[in-house]
């Protein structure tokens, strides 16, 4: 007769290896087919972003529906997903909403407050609402949040740091600038980062300077201790896209140093900065014809992996507005450099799941 122990040990051998042949969860995503919610309706969310909240993704964005975007009748929504195919509707989510122009909402959690934090431009300012669930309802906190810069305010992305602390990096312009100047990309749609109030309903006004001009949809994240800025050069809806100019620092605050772009398909990409294109135009030289509306980290078995999201304006077959087409990247890869590579334009992504499922609200590091 066989000892028990080793019994145990020849059973626990076998369960290892089945385990390790088990391939592991991932999701297929398509980017040329309409993503469609559990009724069979199309997902109407665009310009946001996708977070991973108690074991479970959101995808917040803007619905257009029928309009051409510029009116008053754009509503912030939610979609919530066990495995980022299968989407929920959750509907409005600032149901007391004023009746302003809004764009961009992107939403985090906070460790001290509990709440589920949303931030949102309202006709070219930030409004601030708490919830205490990712789904909402939201309520507002204020209306017009001030910042350190700018006359007015444009587009903006939301980060929170291992250890809690929020910031958020957003395009401004300064009063009495000349628009109809197209050769200096730093007097109009500035970028800057600044630091959070430790529950995210305002600016501390630590920021950095202006770290480059003709900016729109801003994302920053970290990984290995660097900090990636990703935006580029205003695109108002355009067809074409926009590129995704990549810089890196030590510190959320920088310095911050130009290392490439990633969306471009110059040869030139990486070694020399991008050039300037005239406001609101994008770039006709992208490699996914996409503005950049985030970069989503999402946790895995093995660690984070980094999602570039952009929106495909004008590529809805139908010609309604909010059936628009976002992109999903591949998960991102880096260089020995720490440099992102080029993205790569595919039709079907995979994007790995945790397993076990992950159930927590802390952003992954």
């Amino acid at each position: 007769m066989k000892h028990p122990a080793i019994v145990i040990l020849a059973l626990c051998l076998l369960m290892n290896a089945r385990a390790l042949d088990k391939p592991e969860p991932a999701a297929q995503i398509s980017n040329v087919e309409p993503r469609r919610d559990i009724h069979g309706e199309i997902i109407d969310a665009h310009d946001g972003c996708l977070e991973f909240f108690a074991g479970s993704y959101y995808l917040y964005g803007t619905r257009y529906g029928h309009t051409d975007g510029f009116g008053k009748s754009n509503r912030y929504v939610c979609y919530s997903s066990p495995d980022l195919v299968t989407w929920t509707p959750h509907g409005e989510i600032l149901p007391a909403a004023p009746p302003r122009v809004y764009y961009r909402p992107y939403v985090k959690f906070n460790q001290l407050t509990h709440k589920y934090v949303l931030w949102g431009n309202a006709d070219n300012h930030y409004l601030v609402a708490s919830a205490d669930s990712p789904a909402g309802p939201f309520t507002i906190q204020n209306q017009l949040v001030p910042v350190k810069h700018g006359d007015t305010q444009g587009d903006f992305g939301l980060f929170v740091d291992a250890d809690g602390t929020g910031y958020i990096t957003y395009s401004f312009s300064p009063p009495h600038i000349d628009w109809s100047a197209k050769t200096e990309p730093i007097q109009h749609h500035q970028i800057c980062v600044e630091k959070l109030t430790p529950d995210y309903l305002g600016s501390t006004m630590e920021t950095t300077e202006p770290i480059a001009g003709n900016v729109e949809s801003p994302a920053l994240f970290k990984r290995n201790d660097v900090y990636y800025l990703l935006f580029d050069n205003t695109c108002c809806f355009g067809v074409t896209g926009s590129g995704a100019r990549v810089y890196t620092a030590s510190q959320p605050l920088g310095p911050f140093t130009y290392r490439g772009n990633i969306n471009i398909q110059a040869a030139s990409a990486r070694a020399l900065p991008s050039p300037f294109t005239a406001p609101g135009t994008g770039r006709p030289d992208c490699i996914i014809p996409a503005q950049q509306t985030d970069v989503a980290t999402l946790p895995t078995a093995h660690g984070p992996v980094y999602i570039w999201m952009g929106d495909r304006w004008g590529s809805r077959p139908d010609g309604i507005k909010g059936h628009d087409f976002q992109y999903w990247s591949r998960p991102l890869e880096f260089d020995a450099d720490g440099m992102i590579k080029q993205l790569v334009r595919d039709d079907t992504i995979t994007i790995p799941l945790p397993s076990p499922a992950i159930s927590t609200n802390r952003p992954a590091p």
